[in-house]
Formats: C-alpha cells, sequence, structure tokens
C-alpha cells in the first residue's frame, strides 16, 4: 500500500496517524496548531472525520437516540447532541488541507456519508477511512472505492464472518488497495480487551497491510501490535488532555505521541530478521565468554586435571565442551598460571 508518497509495508517504519476526531474543539487555530504539532512530533498523518449530526442520525430525545451506558463518556446525551459538537465545521477544510501541505503532512478523512466522501474529493485525498462503526455500511463503502484511493477499515465492532464479508465486497469490485485495522471500540478501551495477537492472524488469513486502531492509554499495545505485524499505527491525538475535547481522555498530548512516534520506530527496528549468529556489535563481545586456562603453573609432561586446569572468563582458550576430553592428557609444554589452553598443548 501506498499513500500519497509513503509506502506502508512490514519493510518500512509502522505509518503512524494522529486521529484528530472531536479535539478541534470547533476552533480553527486550535486544530491548525493540531496540525503543526503532529507534524513536530514525528506523525506520518493526520486524520479527520467528516459528518454533519444529520447524516448520523436524527435529532431526537427518544430513549434509542440517548446514550444509557452509565460507563459511557457521554452518559445522557443525544446522538444528535454529540455528534453535533463533535463534528468539523467544513468551513476549516480548506485551511486545514493547505496547512497540512505547508508542514508536508499527509491528511485524510473518514467519511461517514456519500456527499461527504464527494466533499473530500474536492481537496484531493489521498486515502480514505472507513470507521468501526460504519464497516457495514456497504453503500458508503462503494461510494468511497469508487474514488479509486487507498482505504483503511477499522475491524472494531465486527465478528470474523462481518470482517469475511468486507473483505469478499473489496474482492467483488475488484478493489485491493485497502487495509483493515485491528481495533476495539471502547473509548477508553481496557488494555486486556487489545487481542493484539489478532494482528498476526488477520495478517495470515487475508494478506493485505495489517494495523491498529488504538483507544487504550498509554503505547503498550501499539508496540505489541508492531511485534505482531502491524504496519499501521492510529491514535487520537489532542493539544492538552484536560483542554475540553471530546475524546481527550483516550486521546495523547505531543509529549506522549511523539514517545509513540519513537518507540514504534525502535520496535520496527528490534524485529530485524531472523538469524543466528553474532552481530557486529557482539563480535567484540565474544571474549566475555568462558575458556580453558591453566589454574596453575603447569610443567611439560604434566597430566591434565582438575587441579590444574579451569573453565574461566574470558575466551582466549580451548571451547568447555573439549575440558573432560583433555582431562587425563598429558601437556606438551609448559604452560604458565593464567594462560589459555590450546590445541597445540595437547
Amino acid at each position: 500500500m501506498k499513500i500519497q508518497n509513503r509506502k506502508i509495508s512490514l519493510k518500512k517504519p509502522p505509518f503512524i496517524i494522529a486521529e484528530i476526531s472531536a479535539n478541534h474543539n470547533n476552533n480553527i487555530e486550535r486544530t491548525l496548531k493540531l496540525v503543526r504539532e503532529a507534524k513536530k512530533v514525528g506523525a506520518d498523518a493526520i486524520k479527520l472525520q467528516t459528518y454533519k449530526a444529520d447524516s448520523l442520525t436524527l435529532n431526537s430525545t427518544k430513549s434509542q437516540f440517548v446514550i444509557n451506558d452509565k460507563k459511557s463518556l457521554w452518559y445522557k446525551k443525544t446522538l444528535f447532541d454529540l455528534y453535533e459538537k463533535g463534528s468539523l465545521p467544513y468551513s476549516y477544510y480548506k485551511d486545514i488541507f493547505r496547512e497540512a501541505k505547508k508542514n508536508n503532512i499527509i491528511c485524510f478523512s473518514t467519511p461517514f456519508d456519500e456527499t461527504s466522501v464527494d466533499f473530500l474529493t474536492t481537496f484531493k485525498v489521498p486515502a480514505f477511512k472507513i470507521a468501526s462503526f460504519e464497516n457495514n455500511h456497504f453503500p458508503l463503502i462503494e461510494k468511497v472505492i469508487s474514488k479509486k484511493k487507498p482505504i483503511i477499515i477499522s475491524l472494531g465492532a465486527t465478528t470474523l464472518i462481518d470482517i469475511i464479508n468486507i473483505y469478499k465486497f473489496f474482492k467483488k469490485k475488484r478493489f485491493n488497495n485497502f487495509a483493515f485495522l485491528q481495533c476495539t471500540s471502547s473509548y477508553p478501551a481496557k488494555i486486556e480487551e487489545s487481542n493484539i495477537k489478532t494482528v498476526l492472524d488477520l495478517r495470515k488469513k487475508f494478506k493485505i497491510e495489517i494495523g491498529l486502531s488504538d483507544h487504550t492509554p498509554g503505547i503498550a499495545a501499539a508496540i505489541s501490535a508492531i511485534s505482531y505485524g502491524a504496519s499501521i499505527i492510529e491514535k487520537h491525538f489532542t493539544l492538552d488532555k484536560s483542554g475540553g475535547g471530546l475524546d481527550d481522555i483516550f486521546s495523547m498530548d505531543p509529549e506522549d505521541f511523539n514517545l509513540l512516534v519513537k518507540e514504534s520506530k525502535n520496535a520496527w527496528l528490534s524485529l530485524g530478521k531472523i538469524y543466528y549468529g553474532l552481530t557486529k556489535s557482539e563480535k567484540r563481545h565474544k571474549v566475555f565468554k568462558r575458556s580453558i586456562y591453566a589454574k596453575k603453573n603447569i610443567k611439560k609432561g604434566e597430566i591434565f586435571s582438575e587441579k590444574n586446569l579451569k573453565v574461566i572468563r574470558p575466551h582466549y582458550g580451548l571451547e568447555p565442551k573439549f575440558y573432560k576430553k583433555i582431562l587425563g592428557k598429558t601437556s606438551k609444554r609448559n604452560i604458565r598460571y593464567a594462560s589459555p589452553l590450546n590445541r597445540k598443548d595437547l
């Protein structure tokens, strides 16, 4: 996969996406600062969410349209009010894309309806994202496919059958430029519900790029995902966790996000390749392994025994595997105390 000029594969460091989501706080200056800060902390891309409240739900106070989960961050809020507060004003987009281009950071978005897809196309977005709660919205997915841009799909709140159906839909449309993101759609998500091993299984099952859309606190899940083959990492991004953004509580501030970027790259570097043997830096340390030494002066003709030989550091003498074979043999020369034993001594 390739988004703009950035290749995405296991051969490259993870593609890191800073998700602005609802943390714009309906403030254009704050939003533009988020773009600049995302670049500063090392994100490869920023991602927006493109929708209007009435494209997602109805303006109703009936119980089905009110969040009644007491554990939810948005308990008792109506869906319409929540989405209206979280939606990014369309009037901001021109400035956001201009700021992203100025700061040389990729900018793309998640559309939540077909009209939003056309709107984003006017800004020549290099890719599209499909949100977890929209991954069963096949008319929307079909519309996005028609734009022939790379597509990233989050897999929160889906079963394996759901995922297979999504995959088959893309194949039916003869569209192959897409990636899946393992995702737990809880806000914030529990670290123990991340199920990072699924990343590797998804890669094996579908033979496409797999990543992680992470809503857990901290960076542990993201780093684990990289070790299991994640080539894309998405995290929510904010300027200040107490800044009043709807998603602040499960978002990363610049300091934390910078740590995520650095450690993600380090995690990727640490994977290396399947290799058995000494690395370049290990070769100079091999001397600290053990070998066979004289632990006292040994005369020519003297029999080697546990009383005059010892397996110790450093590694300038015979390998320890020869120790028992040497015992009982006769020394061919005088060997001084603390000298390594060599083949010519036997």
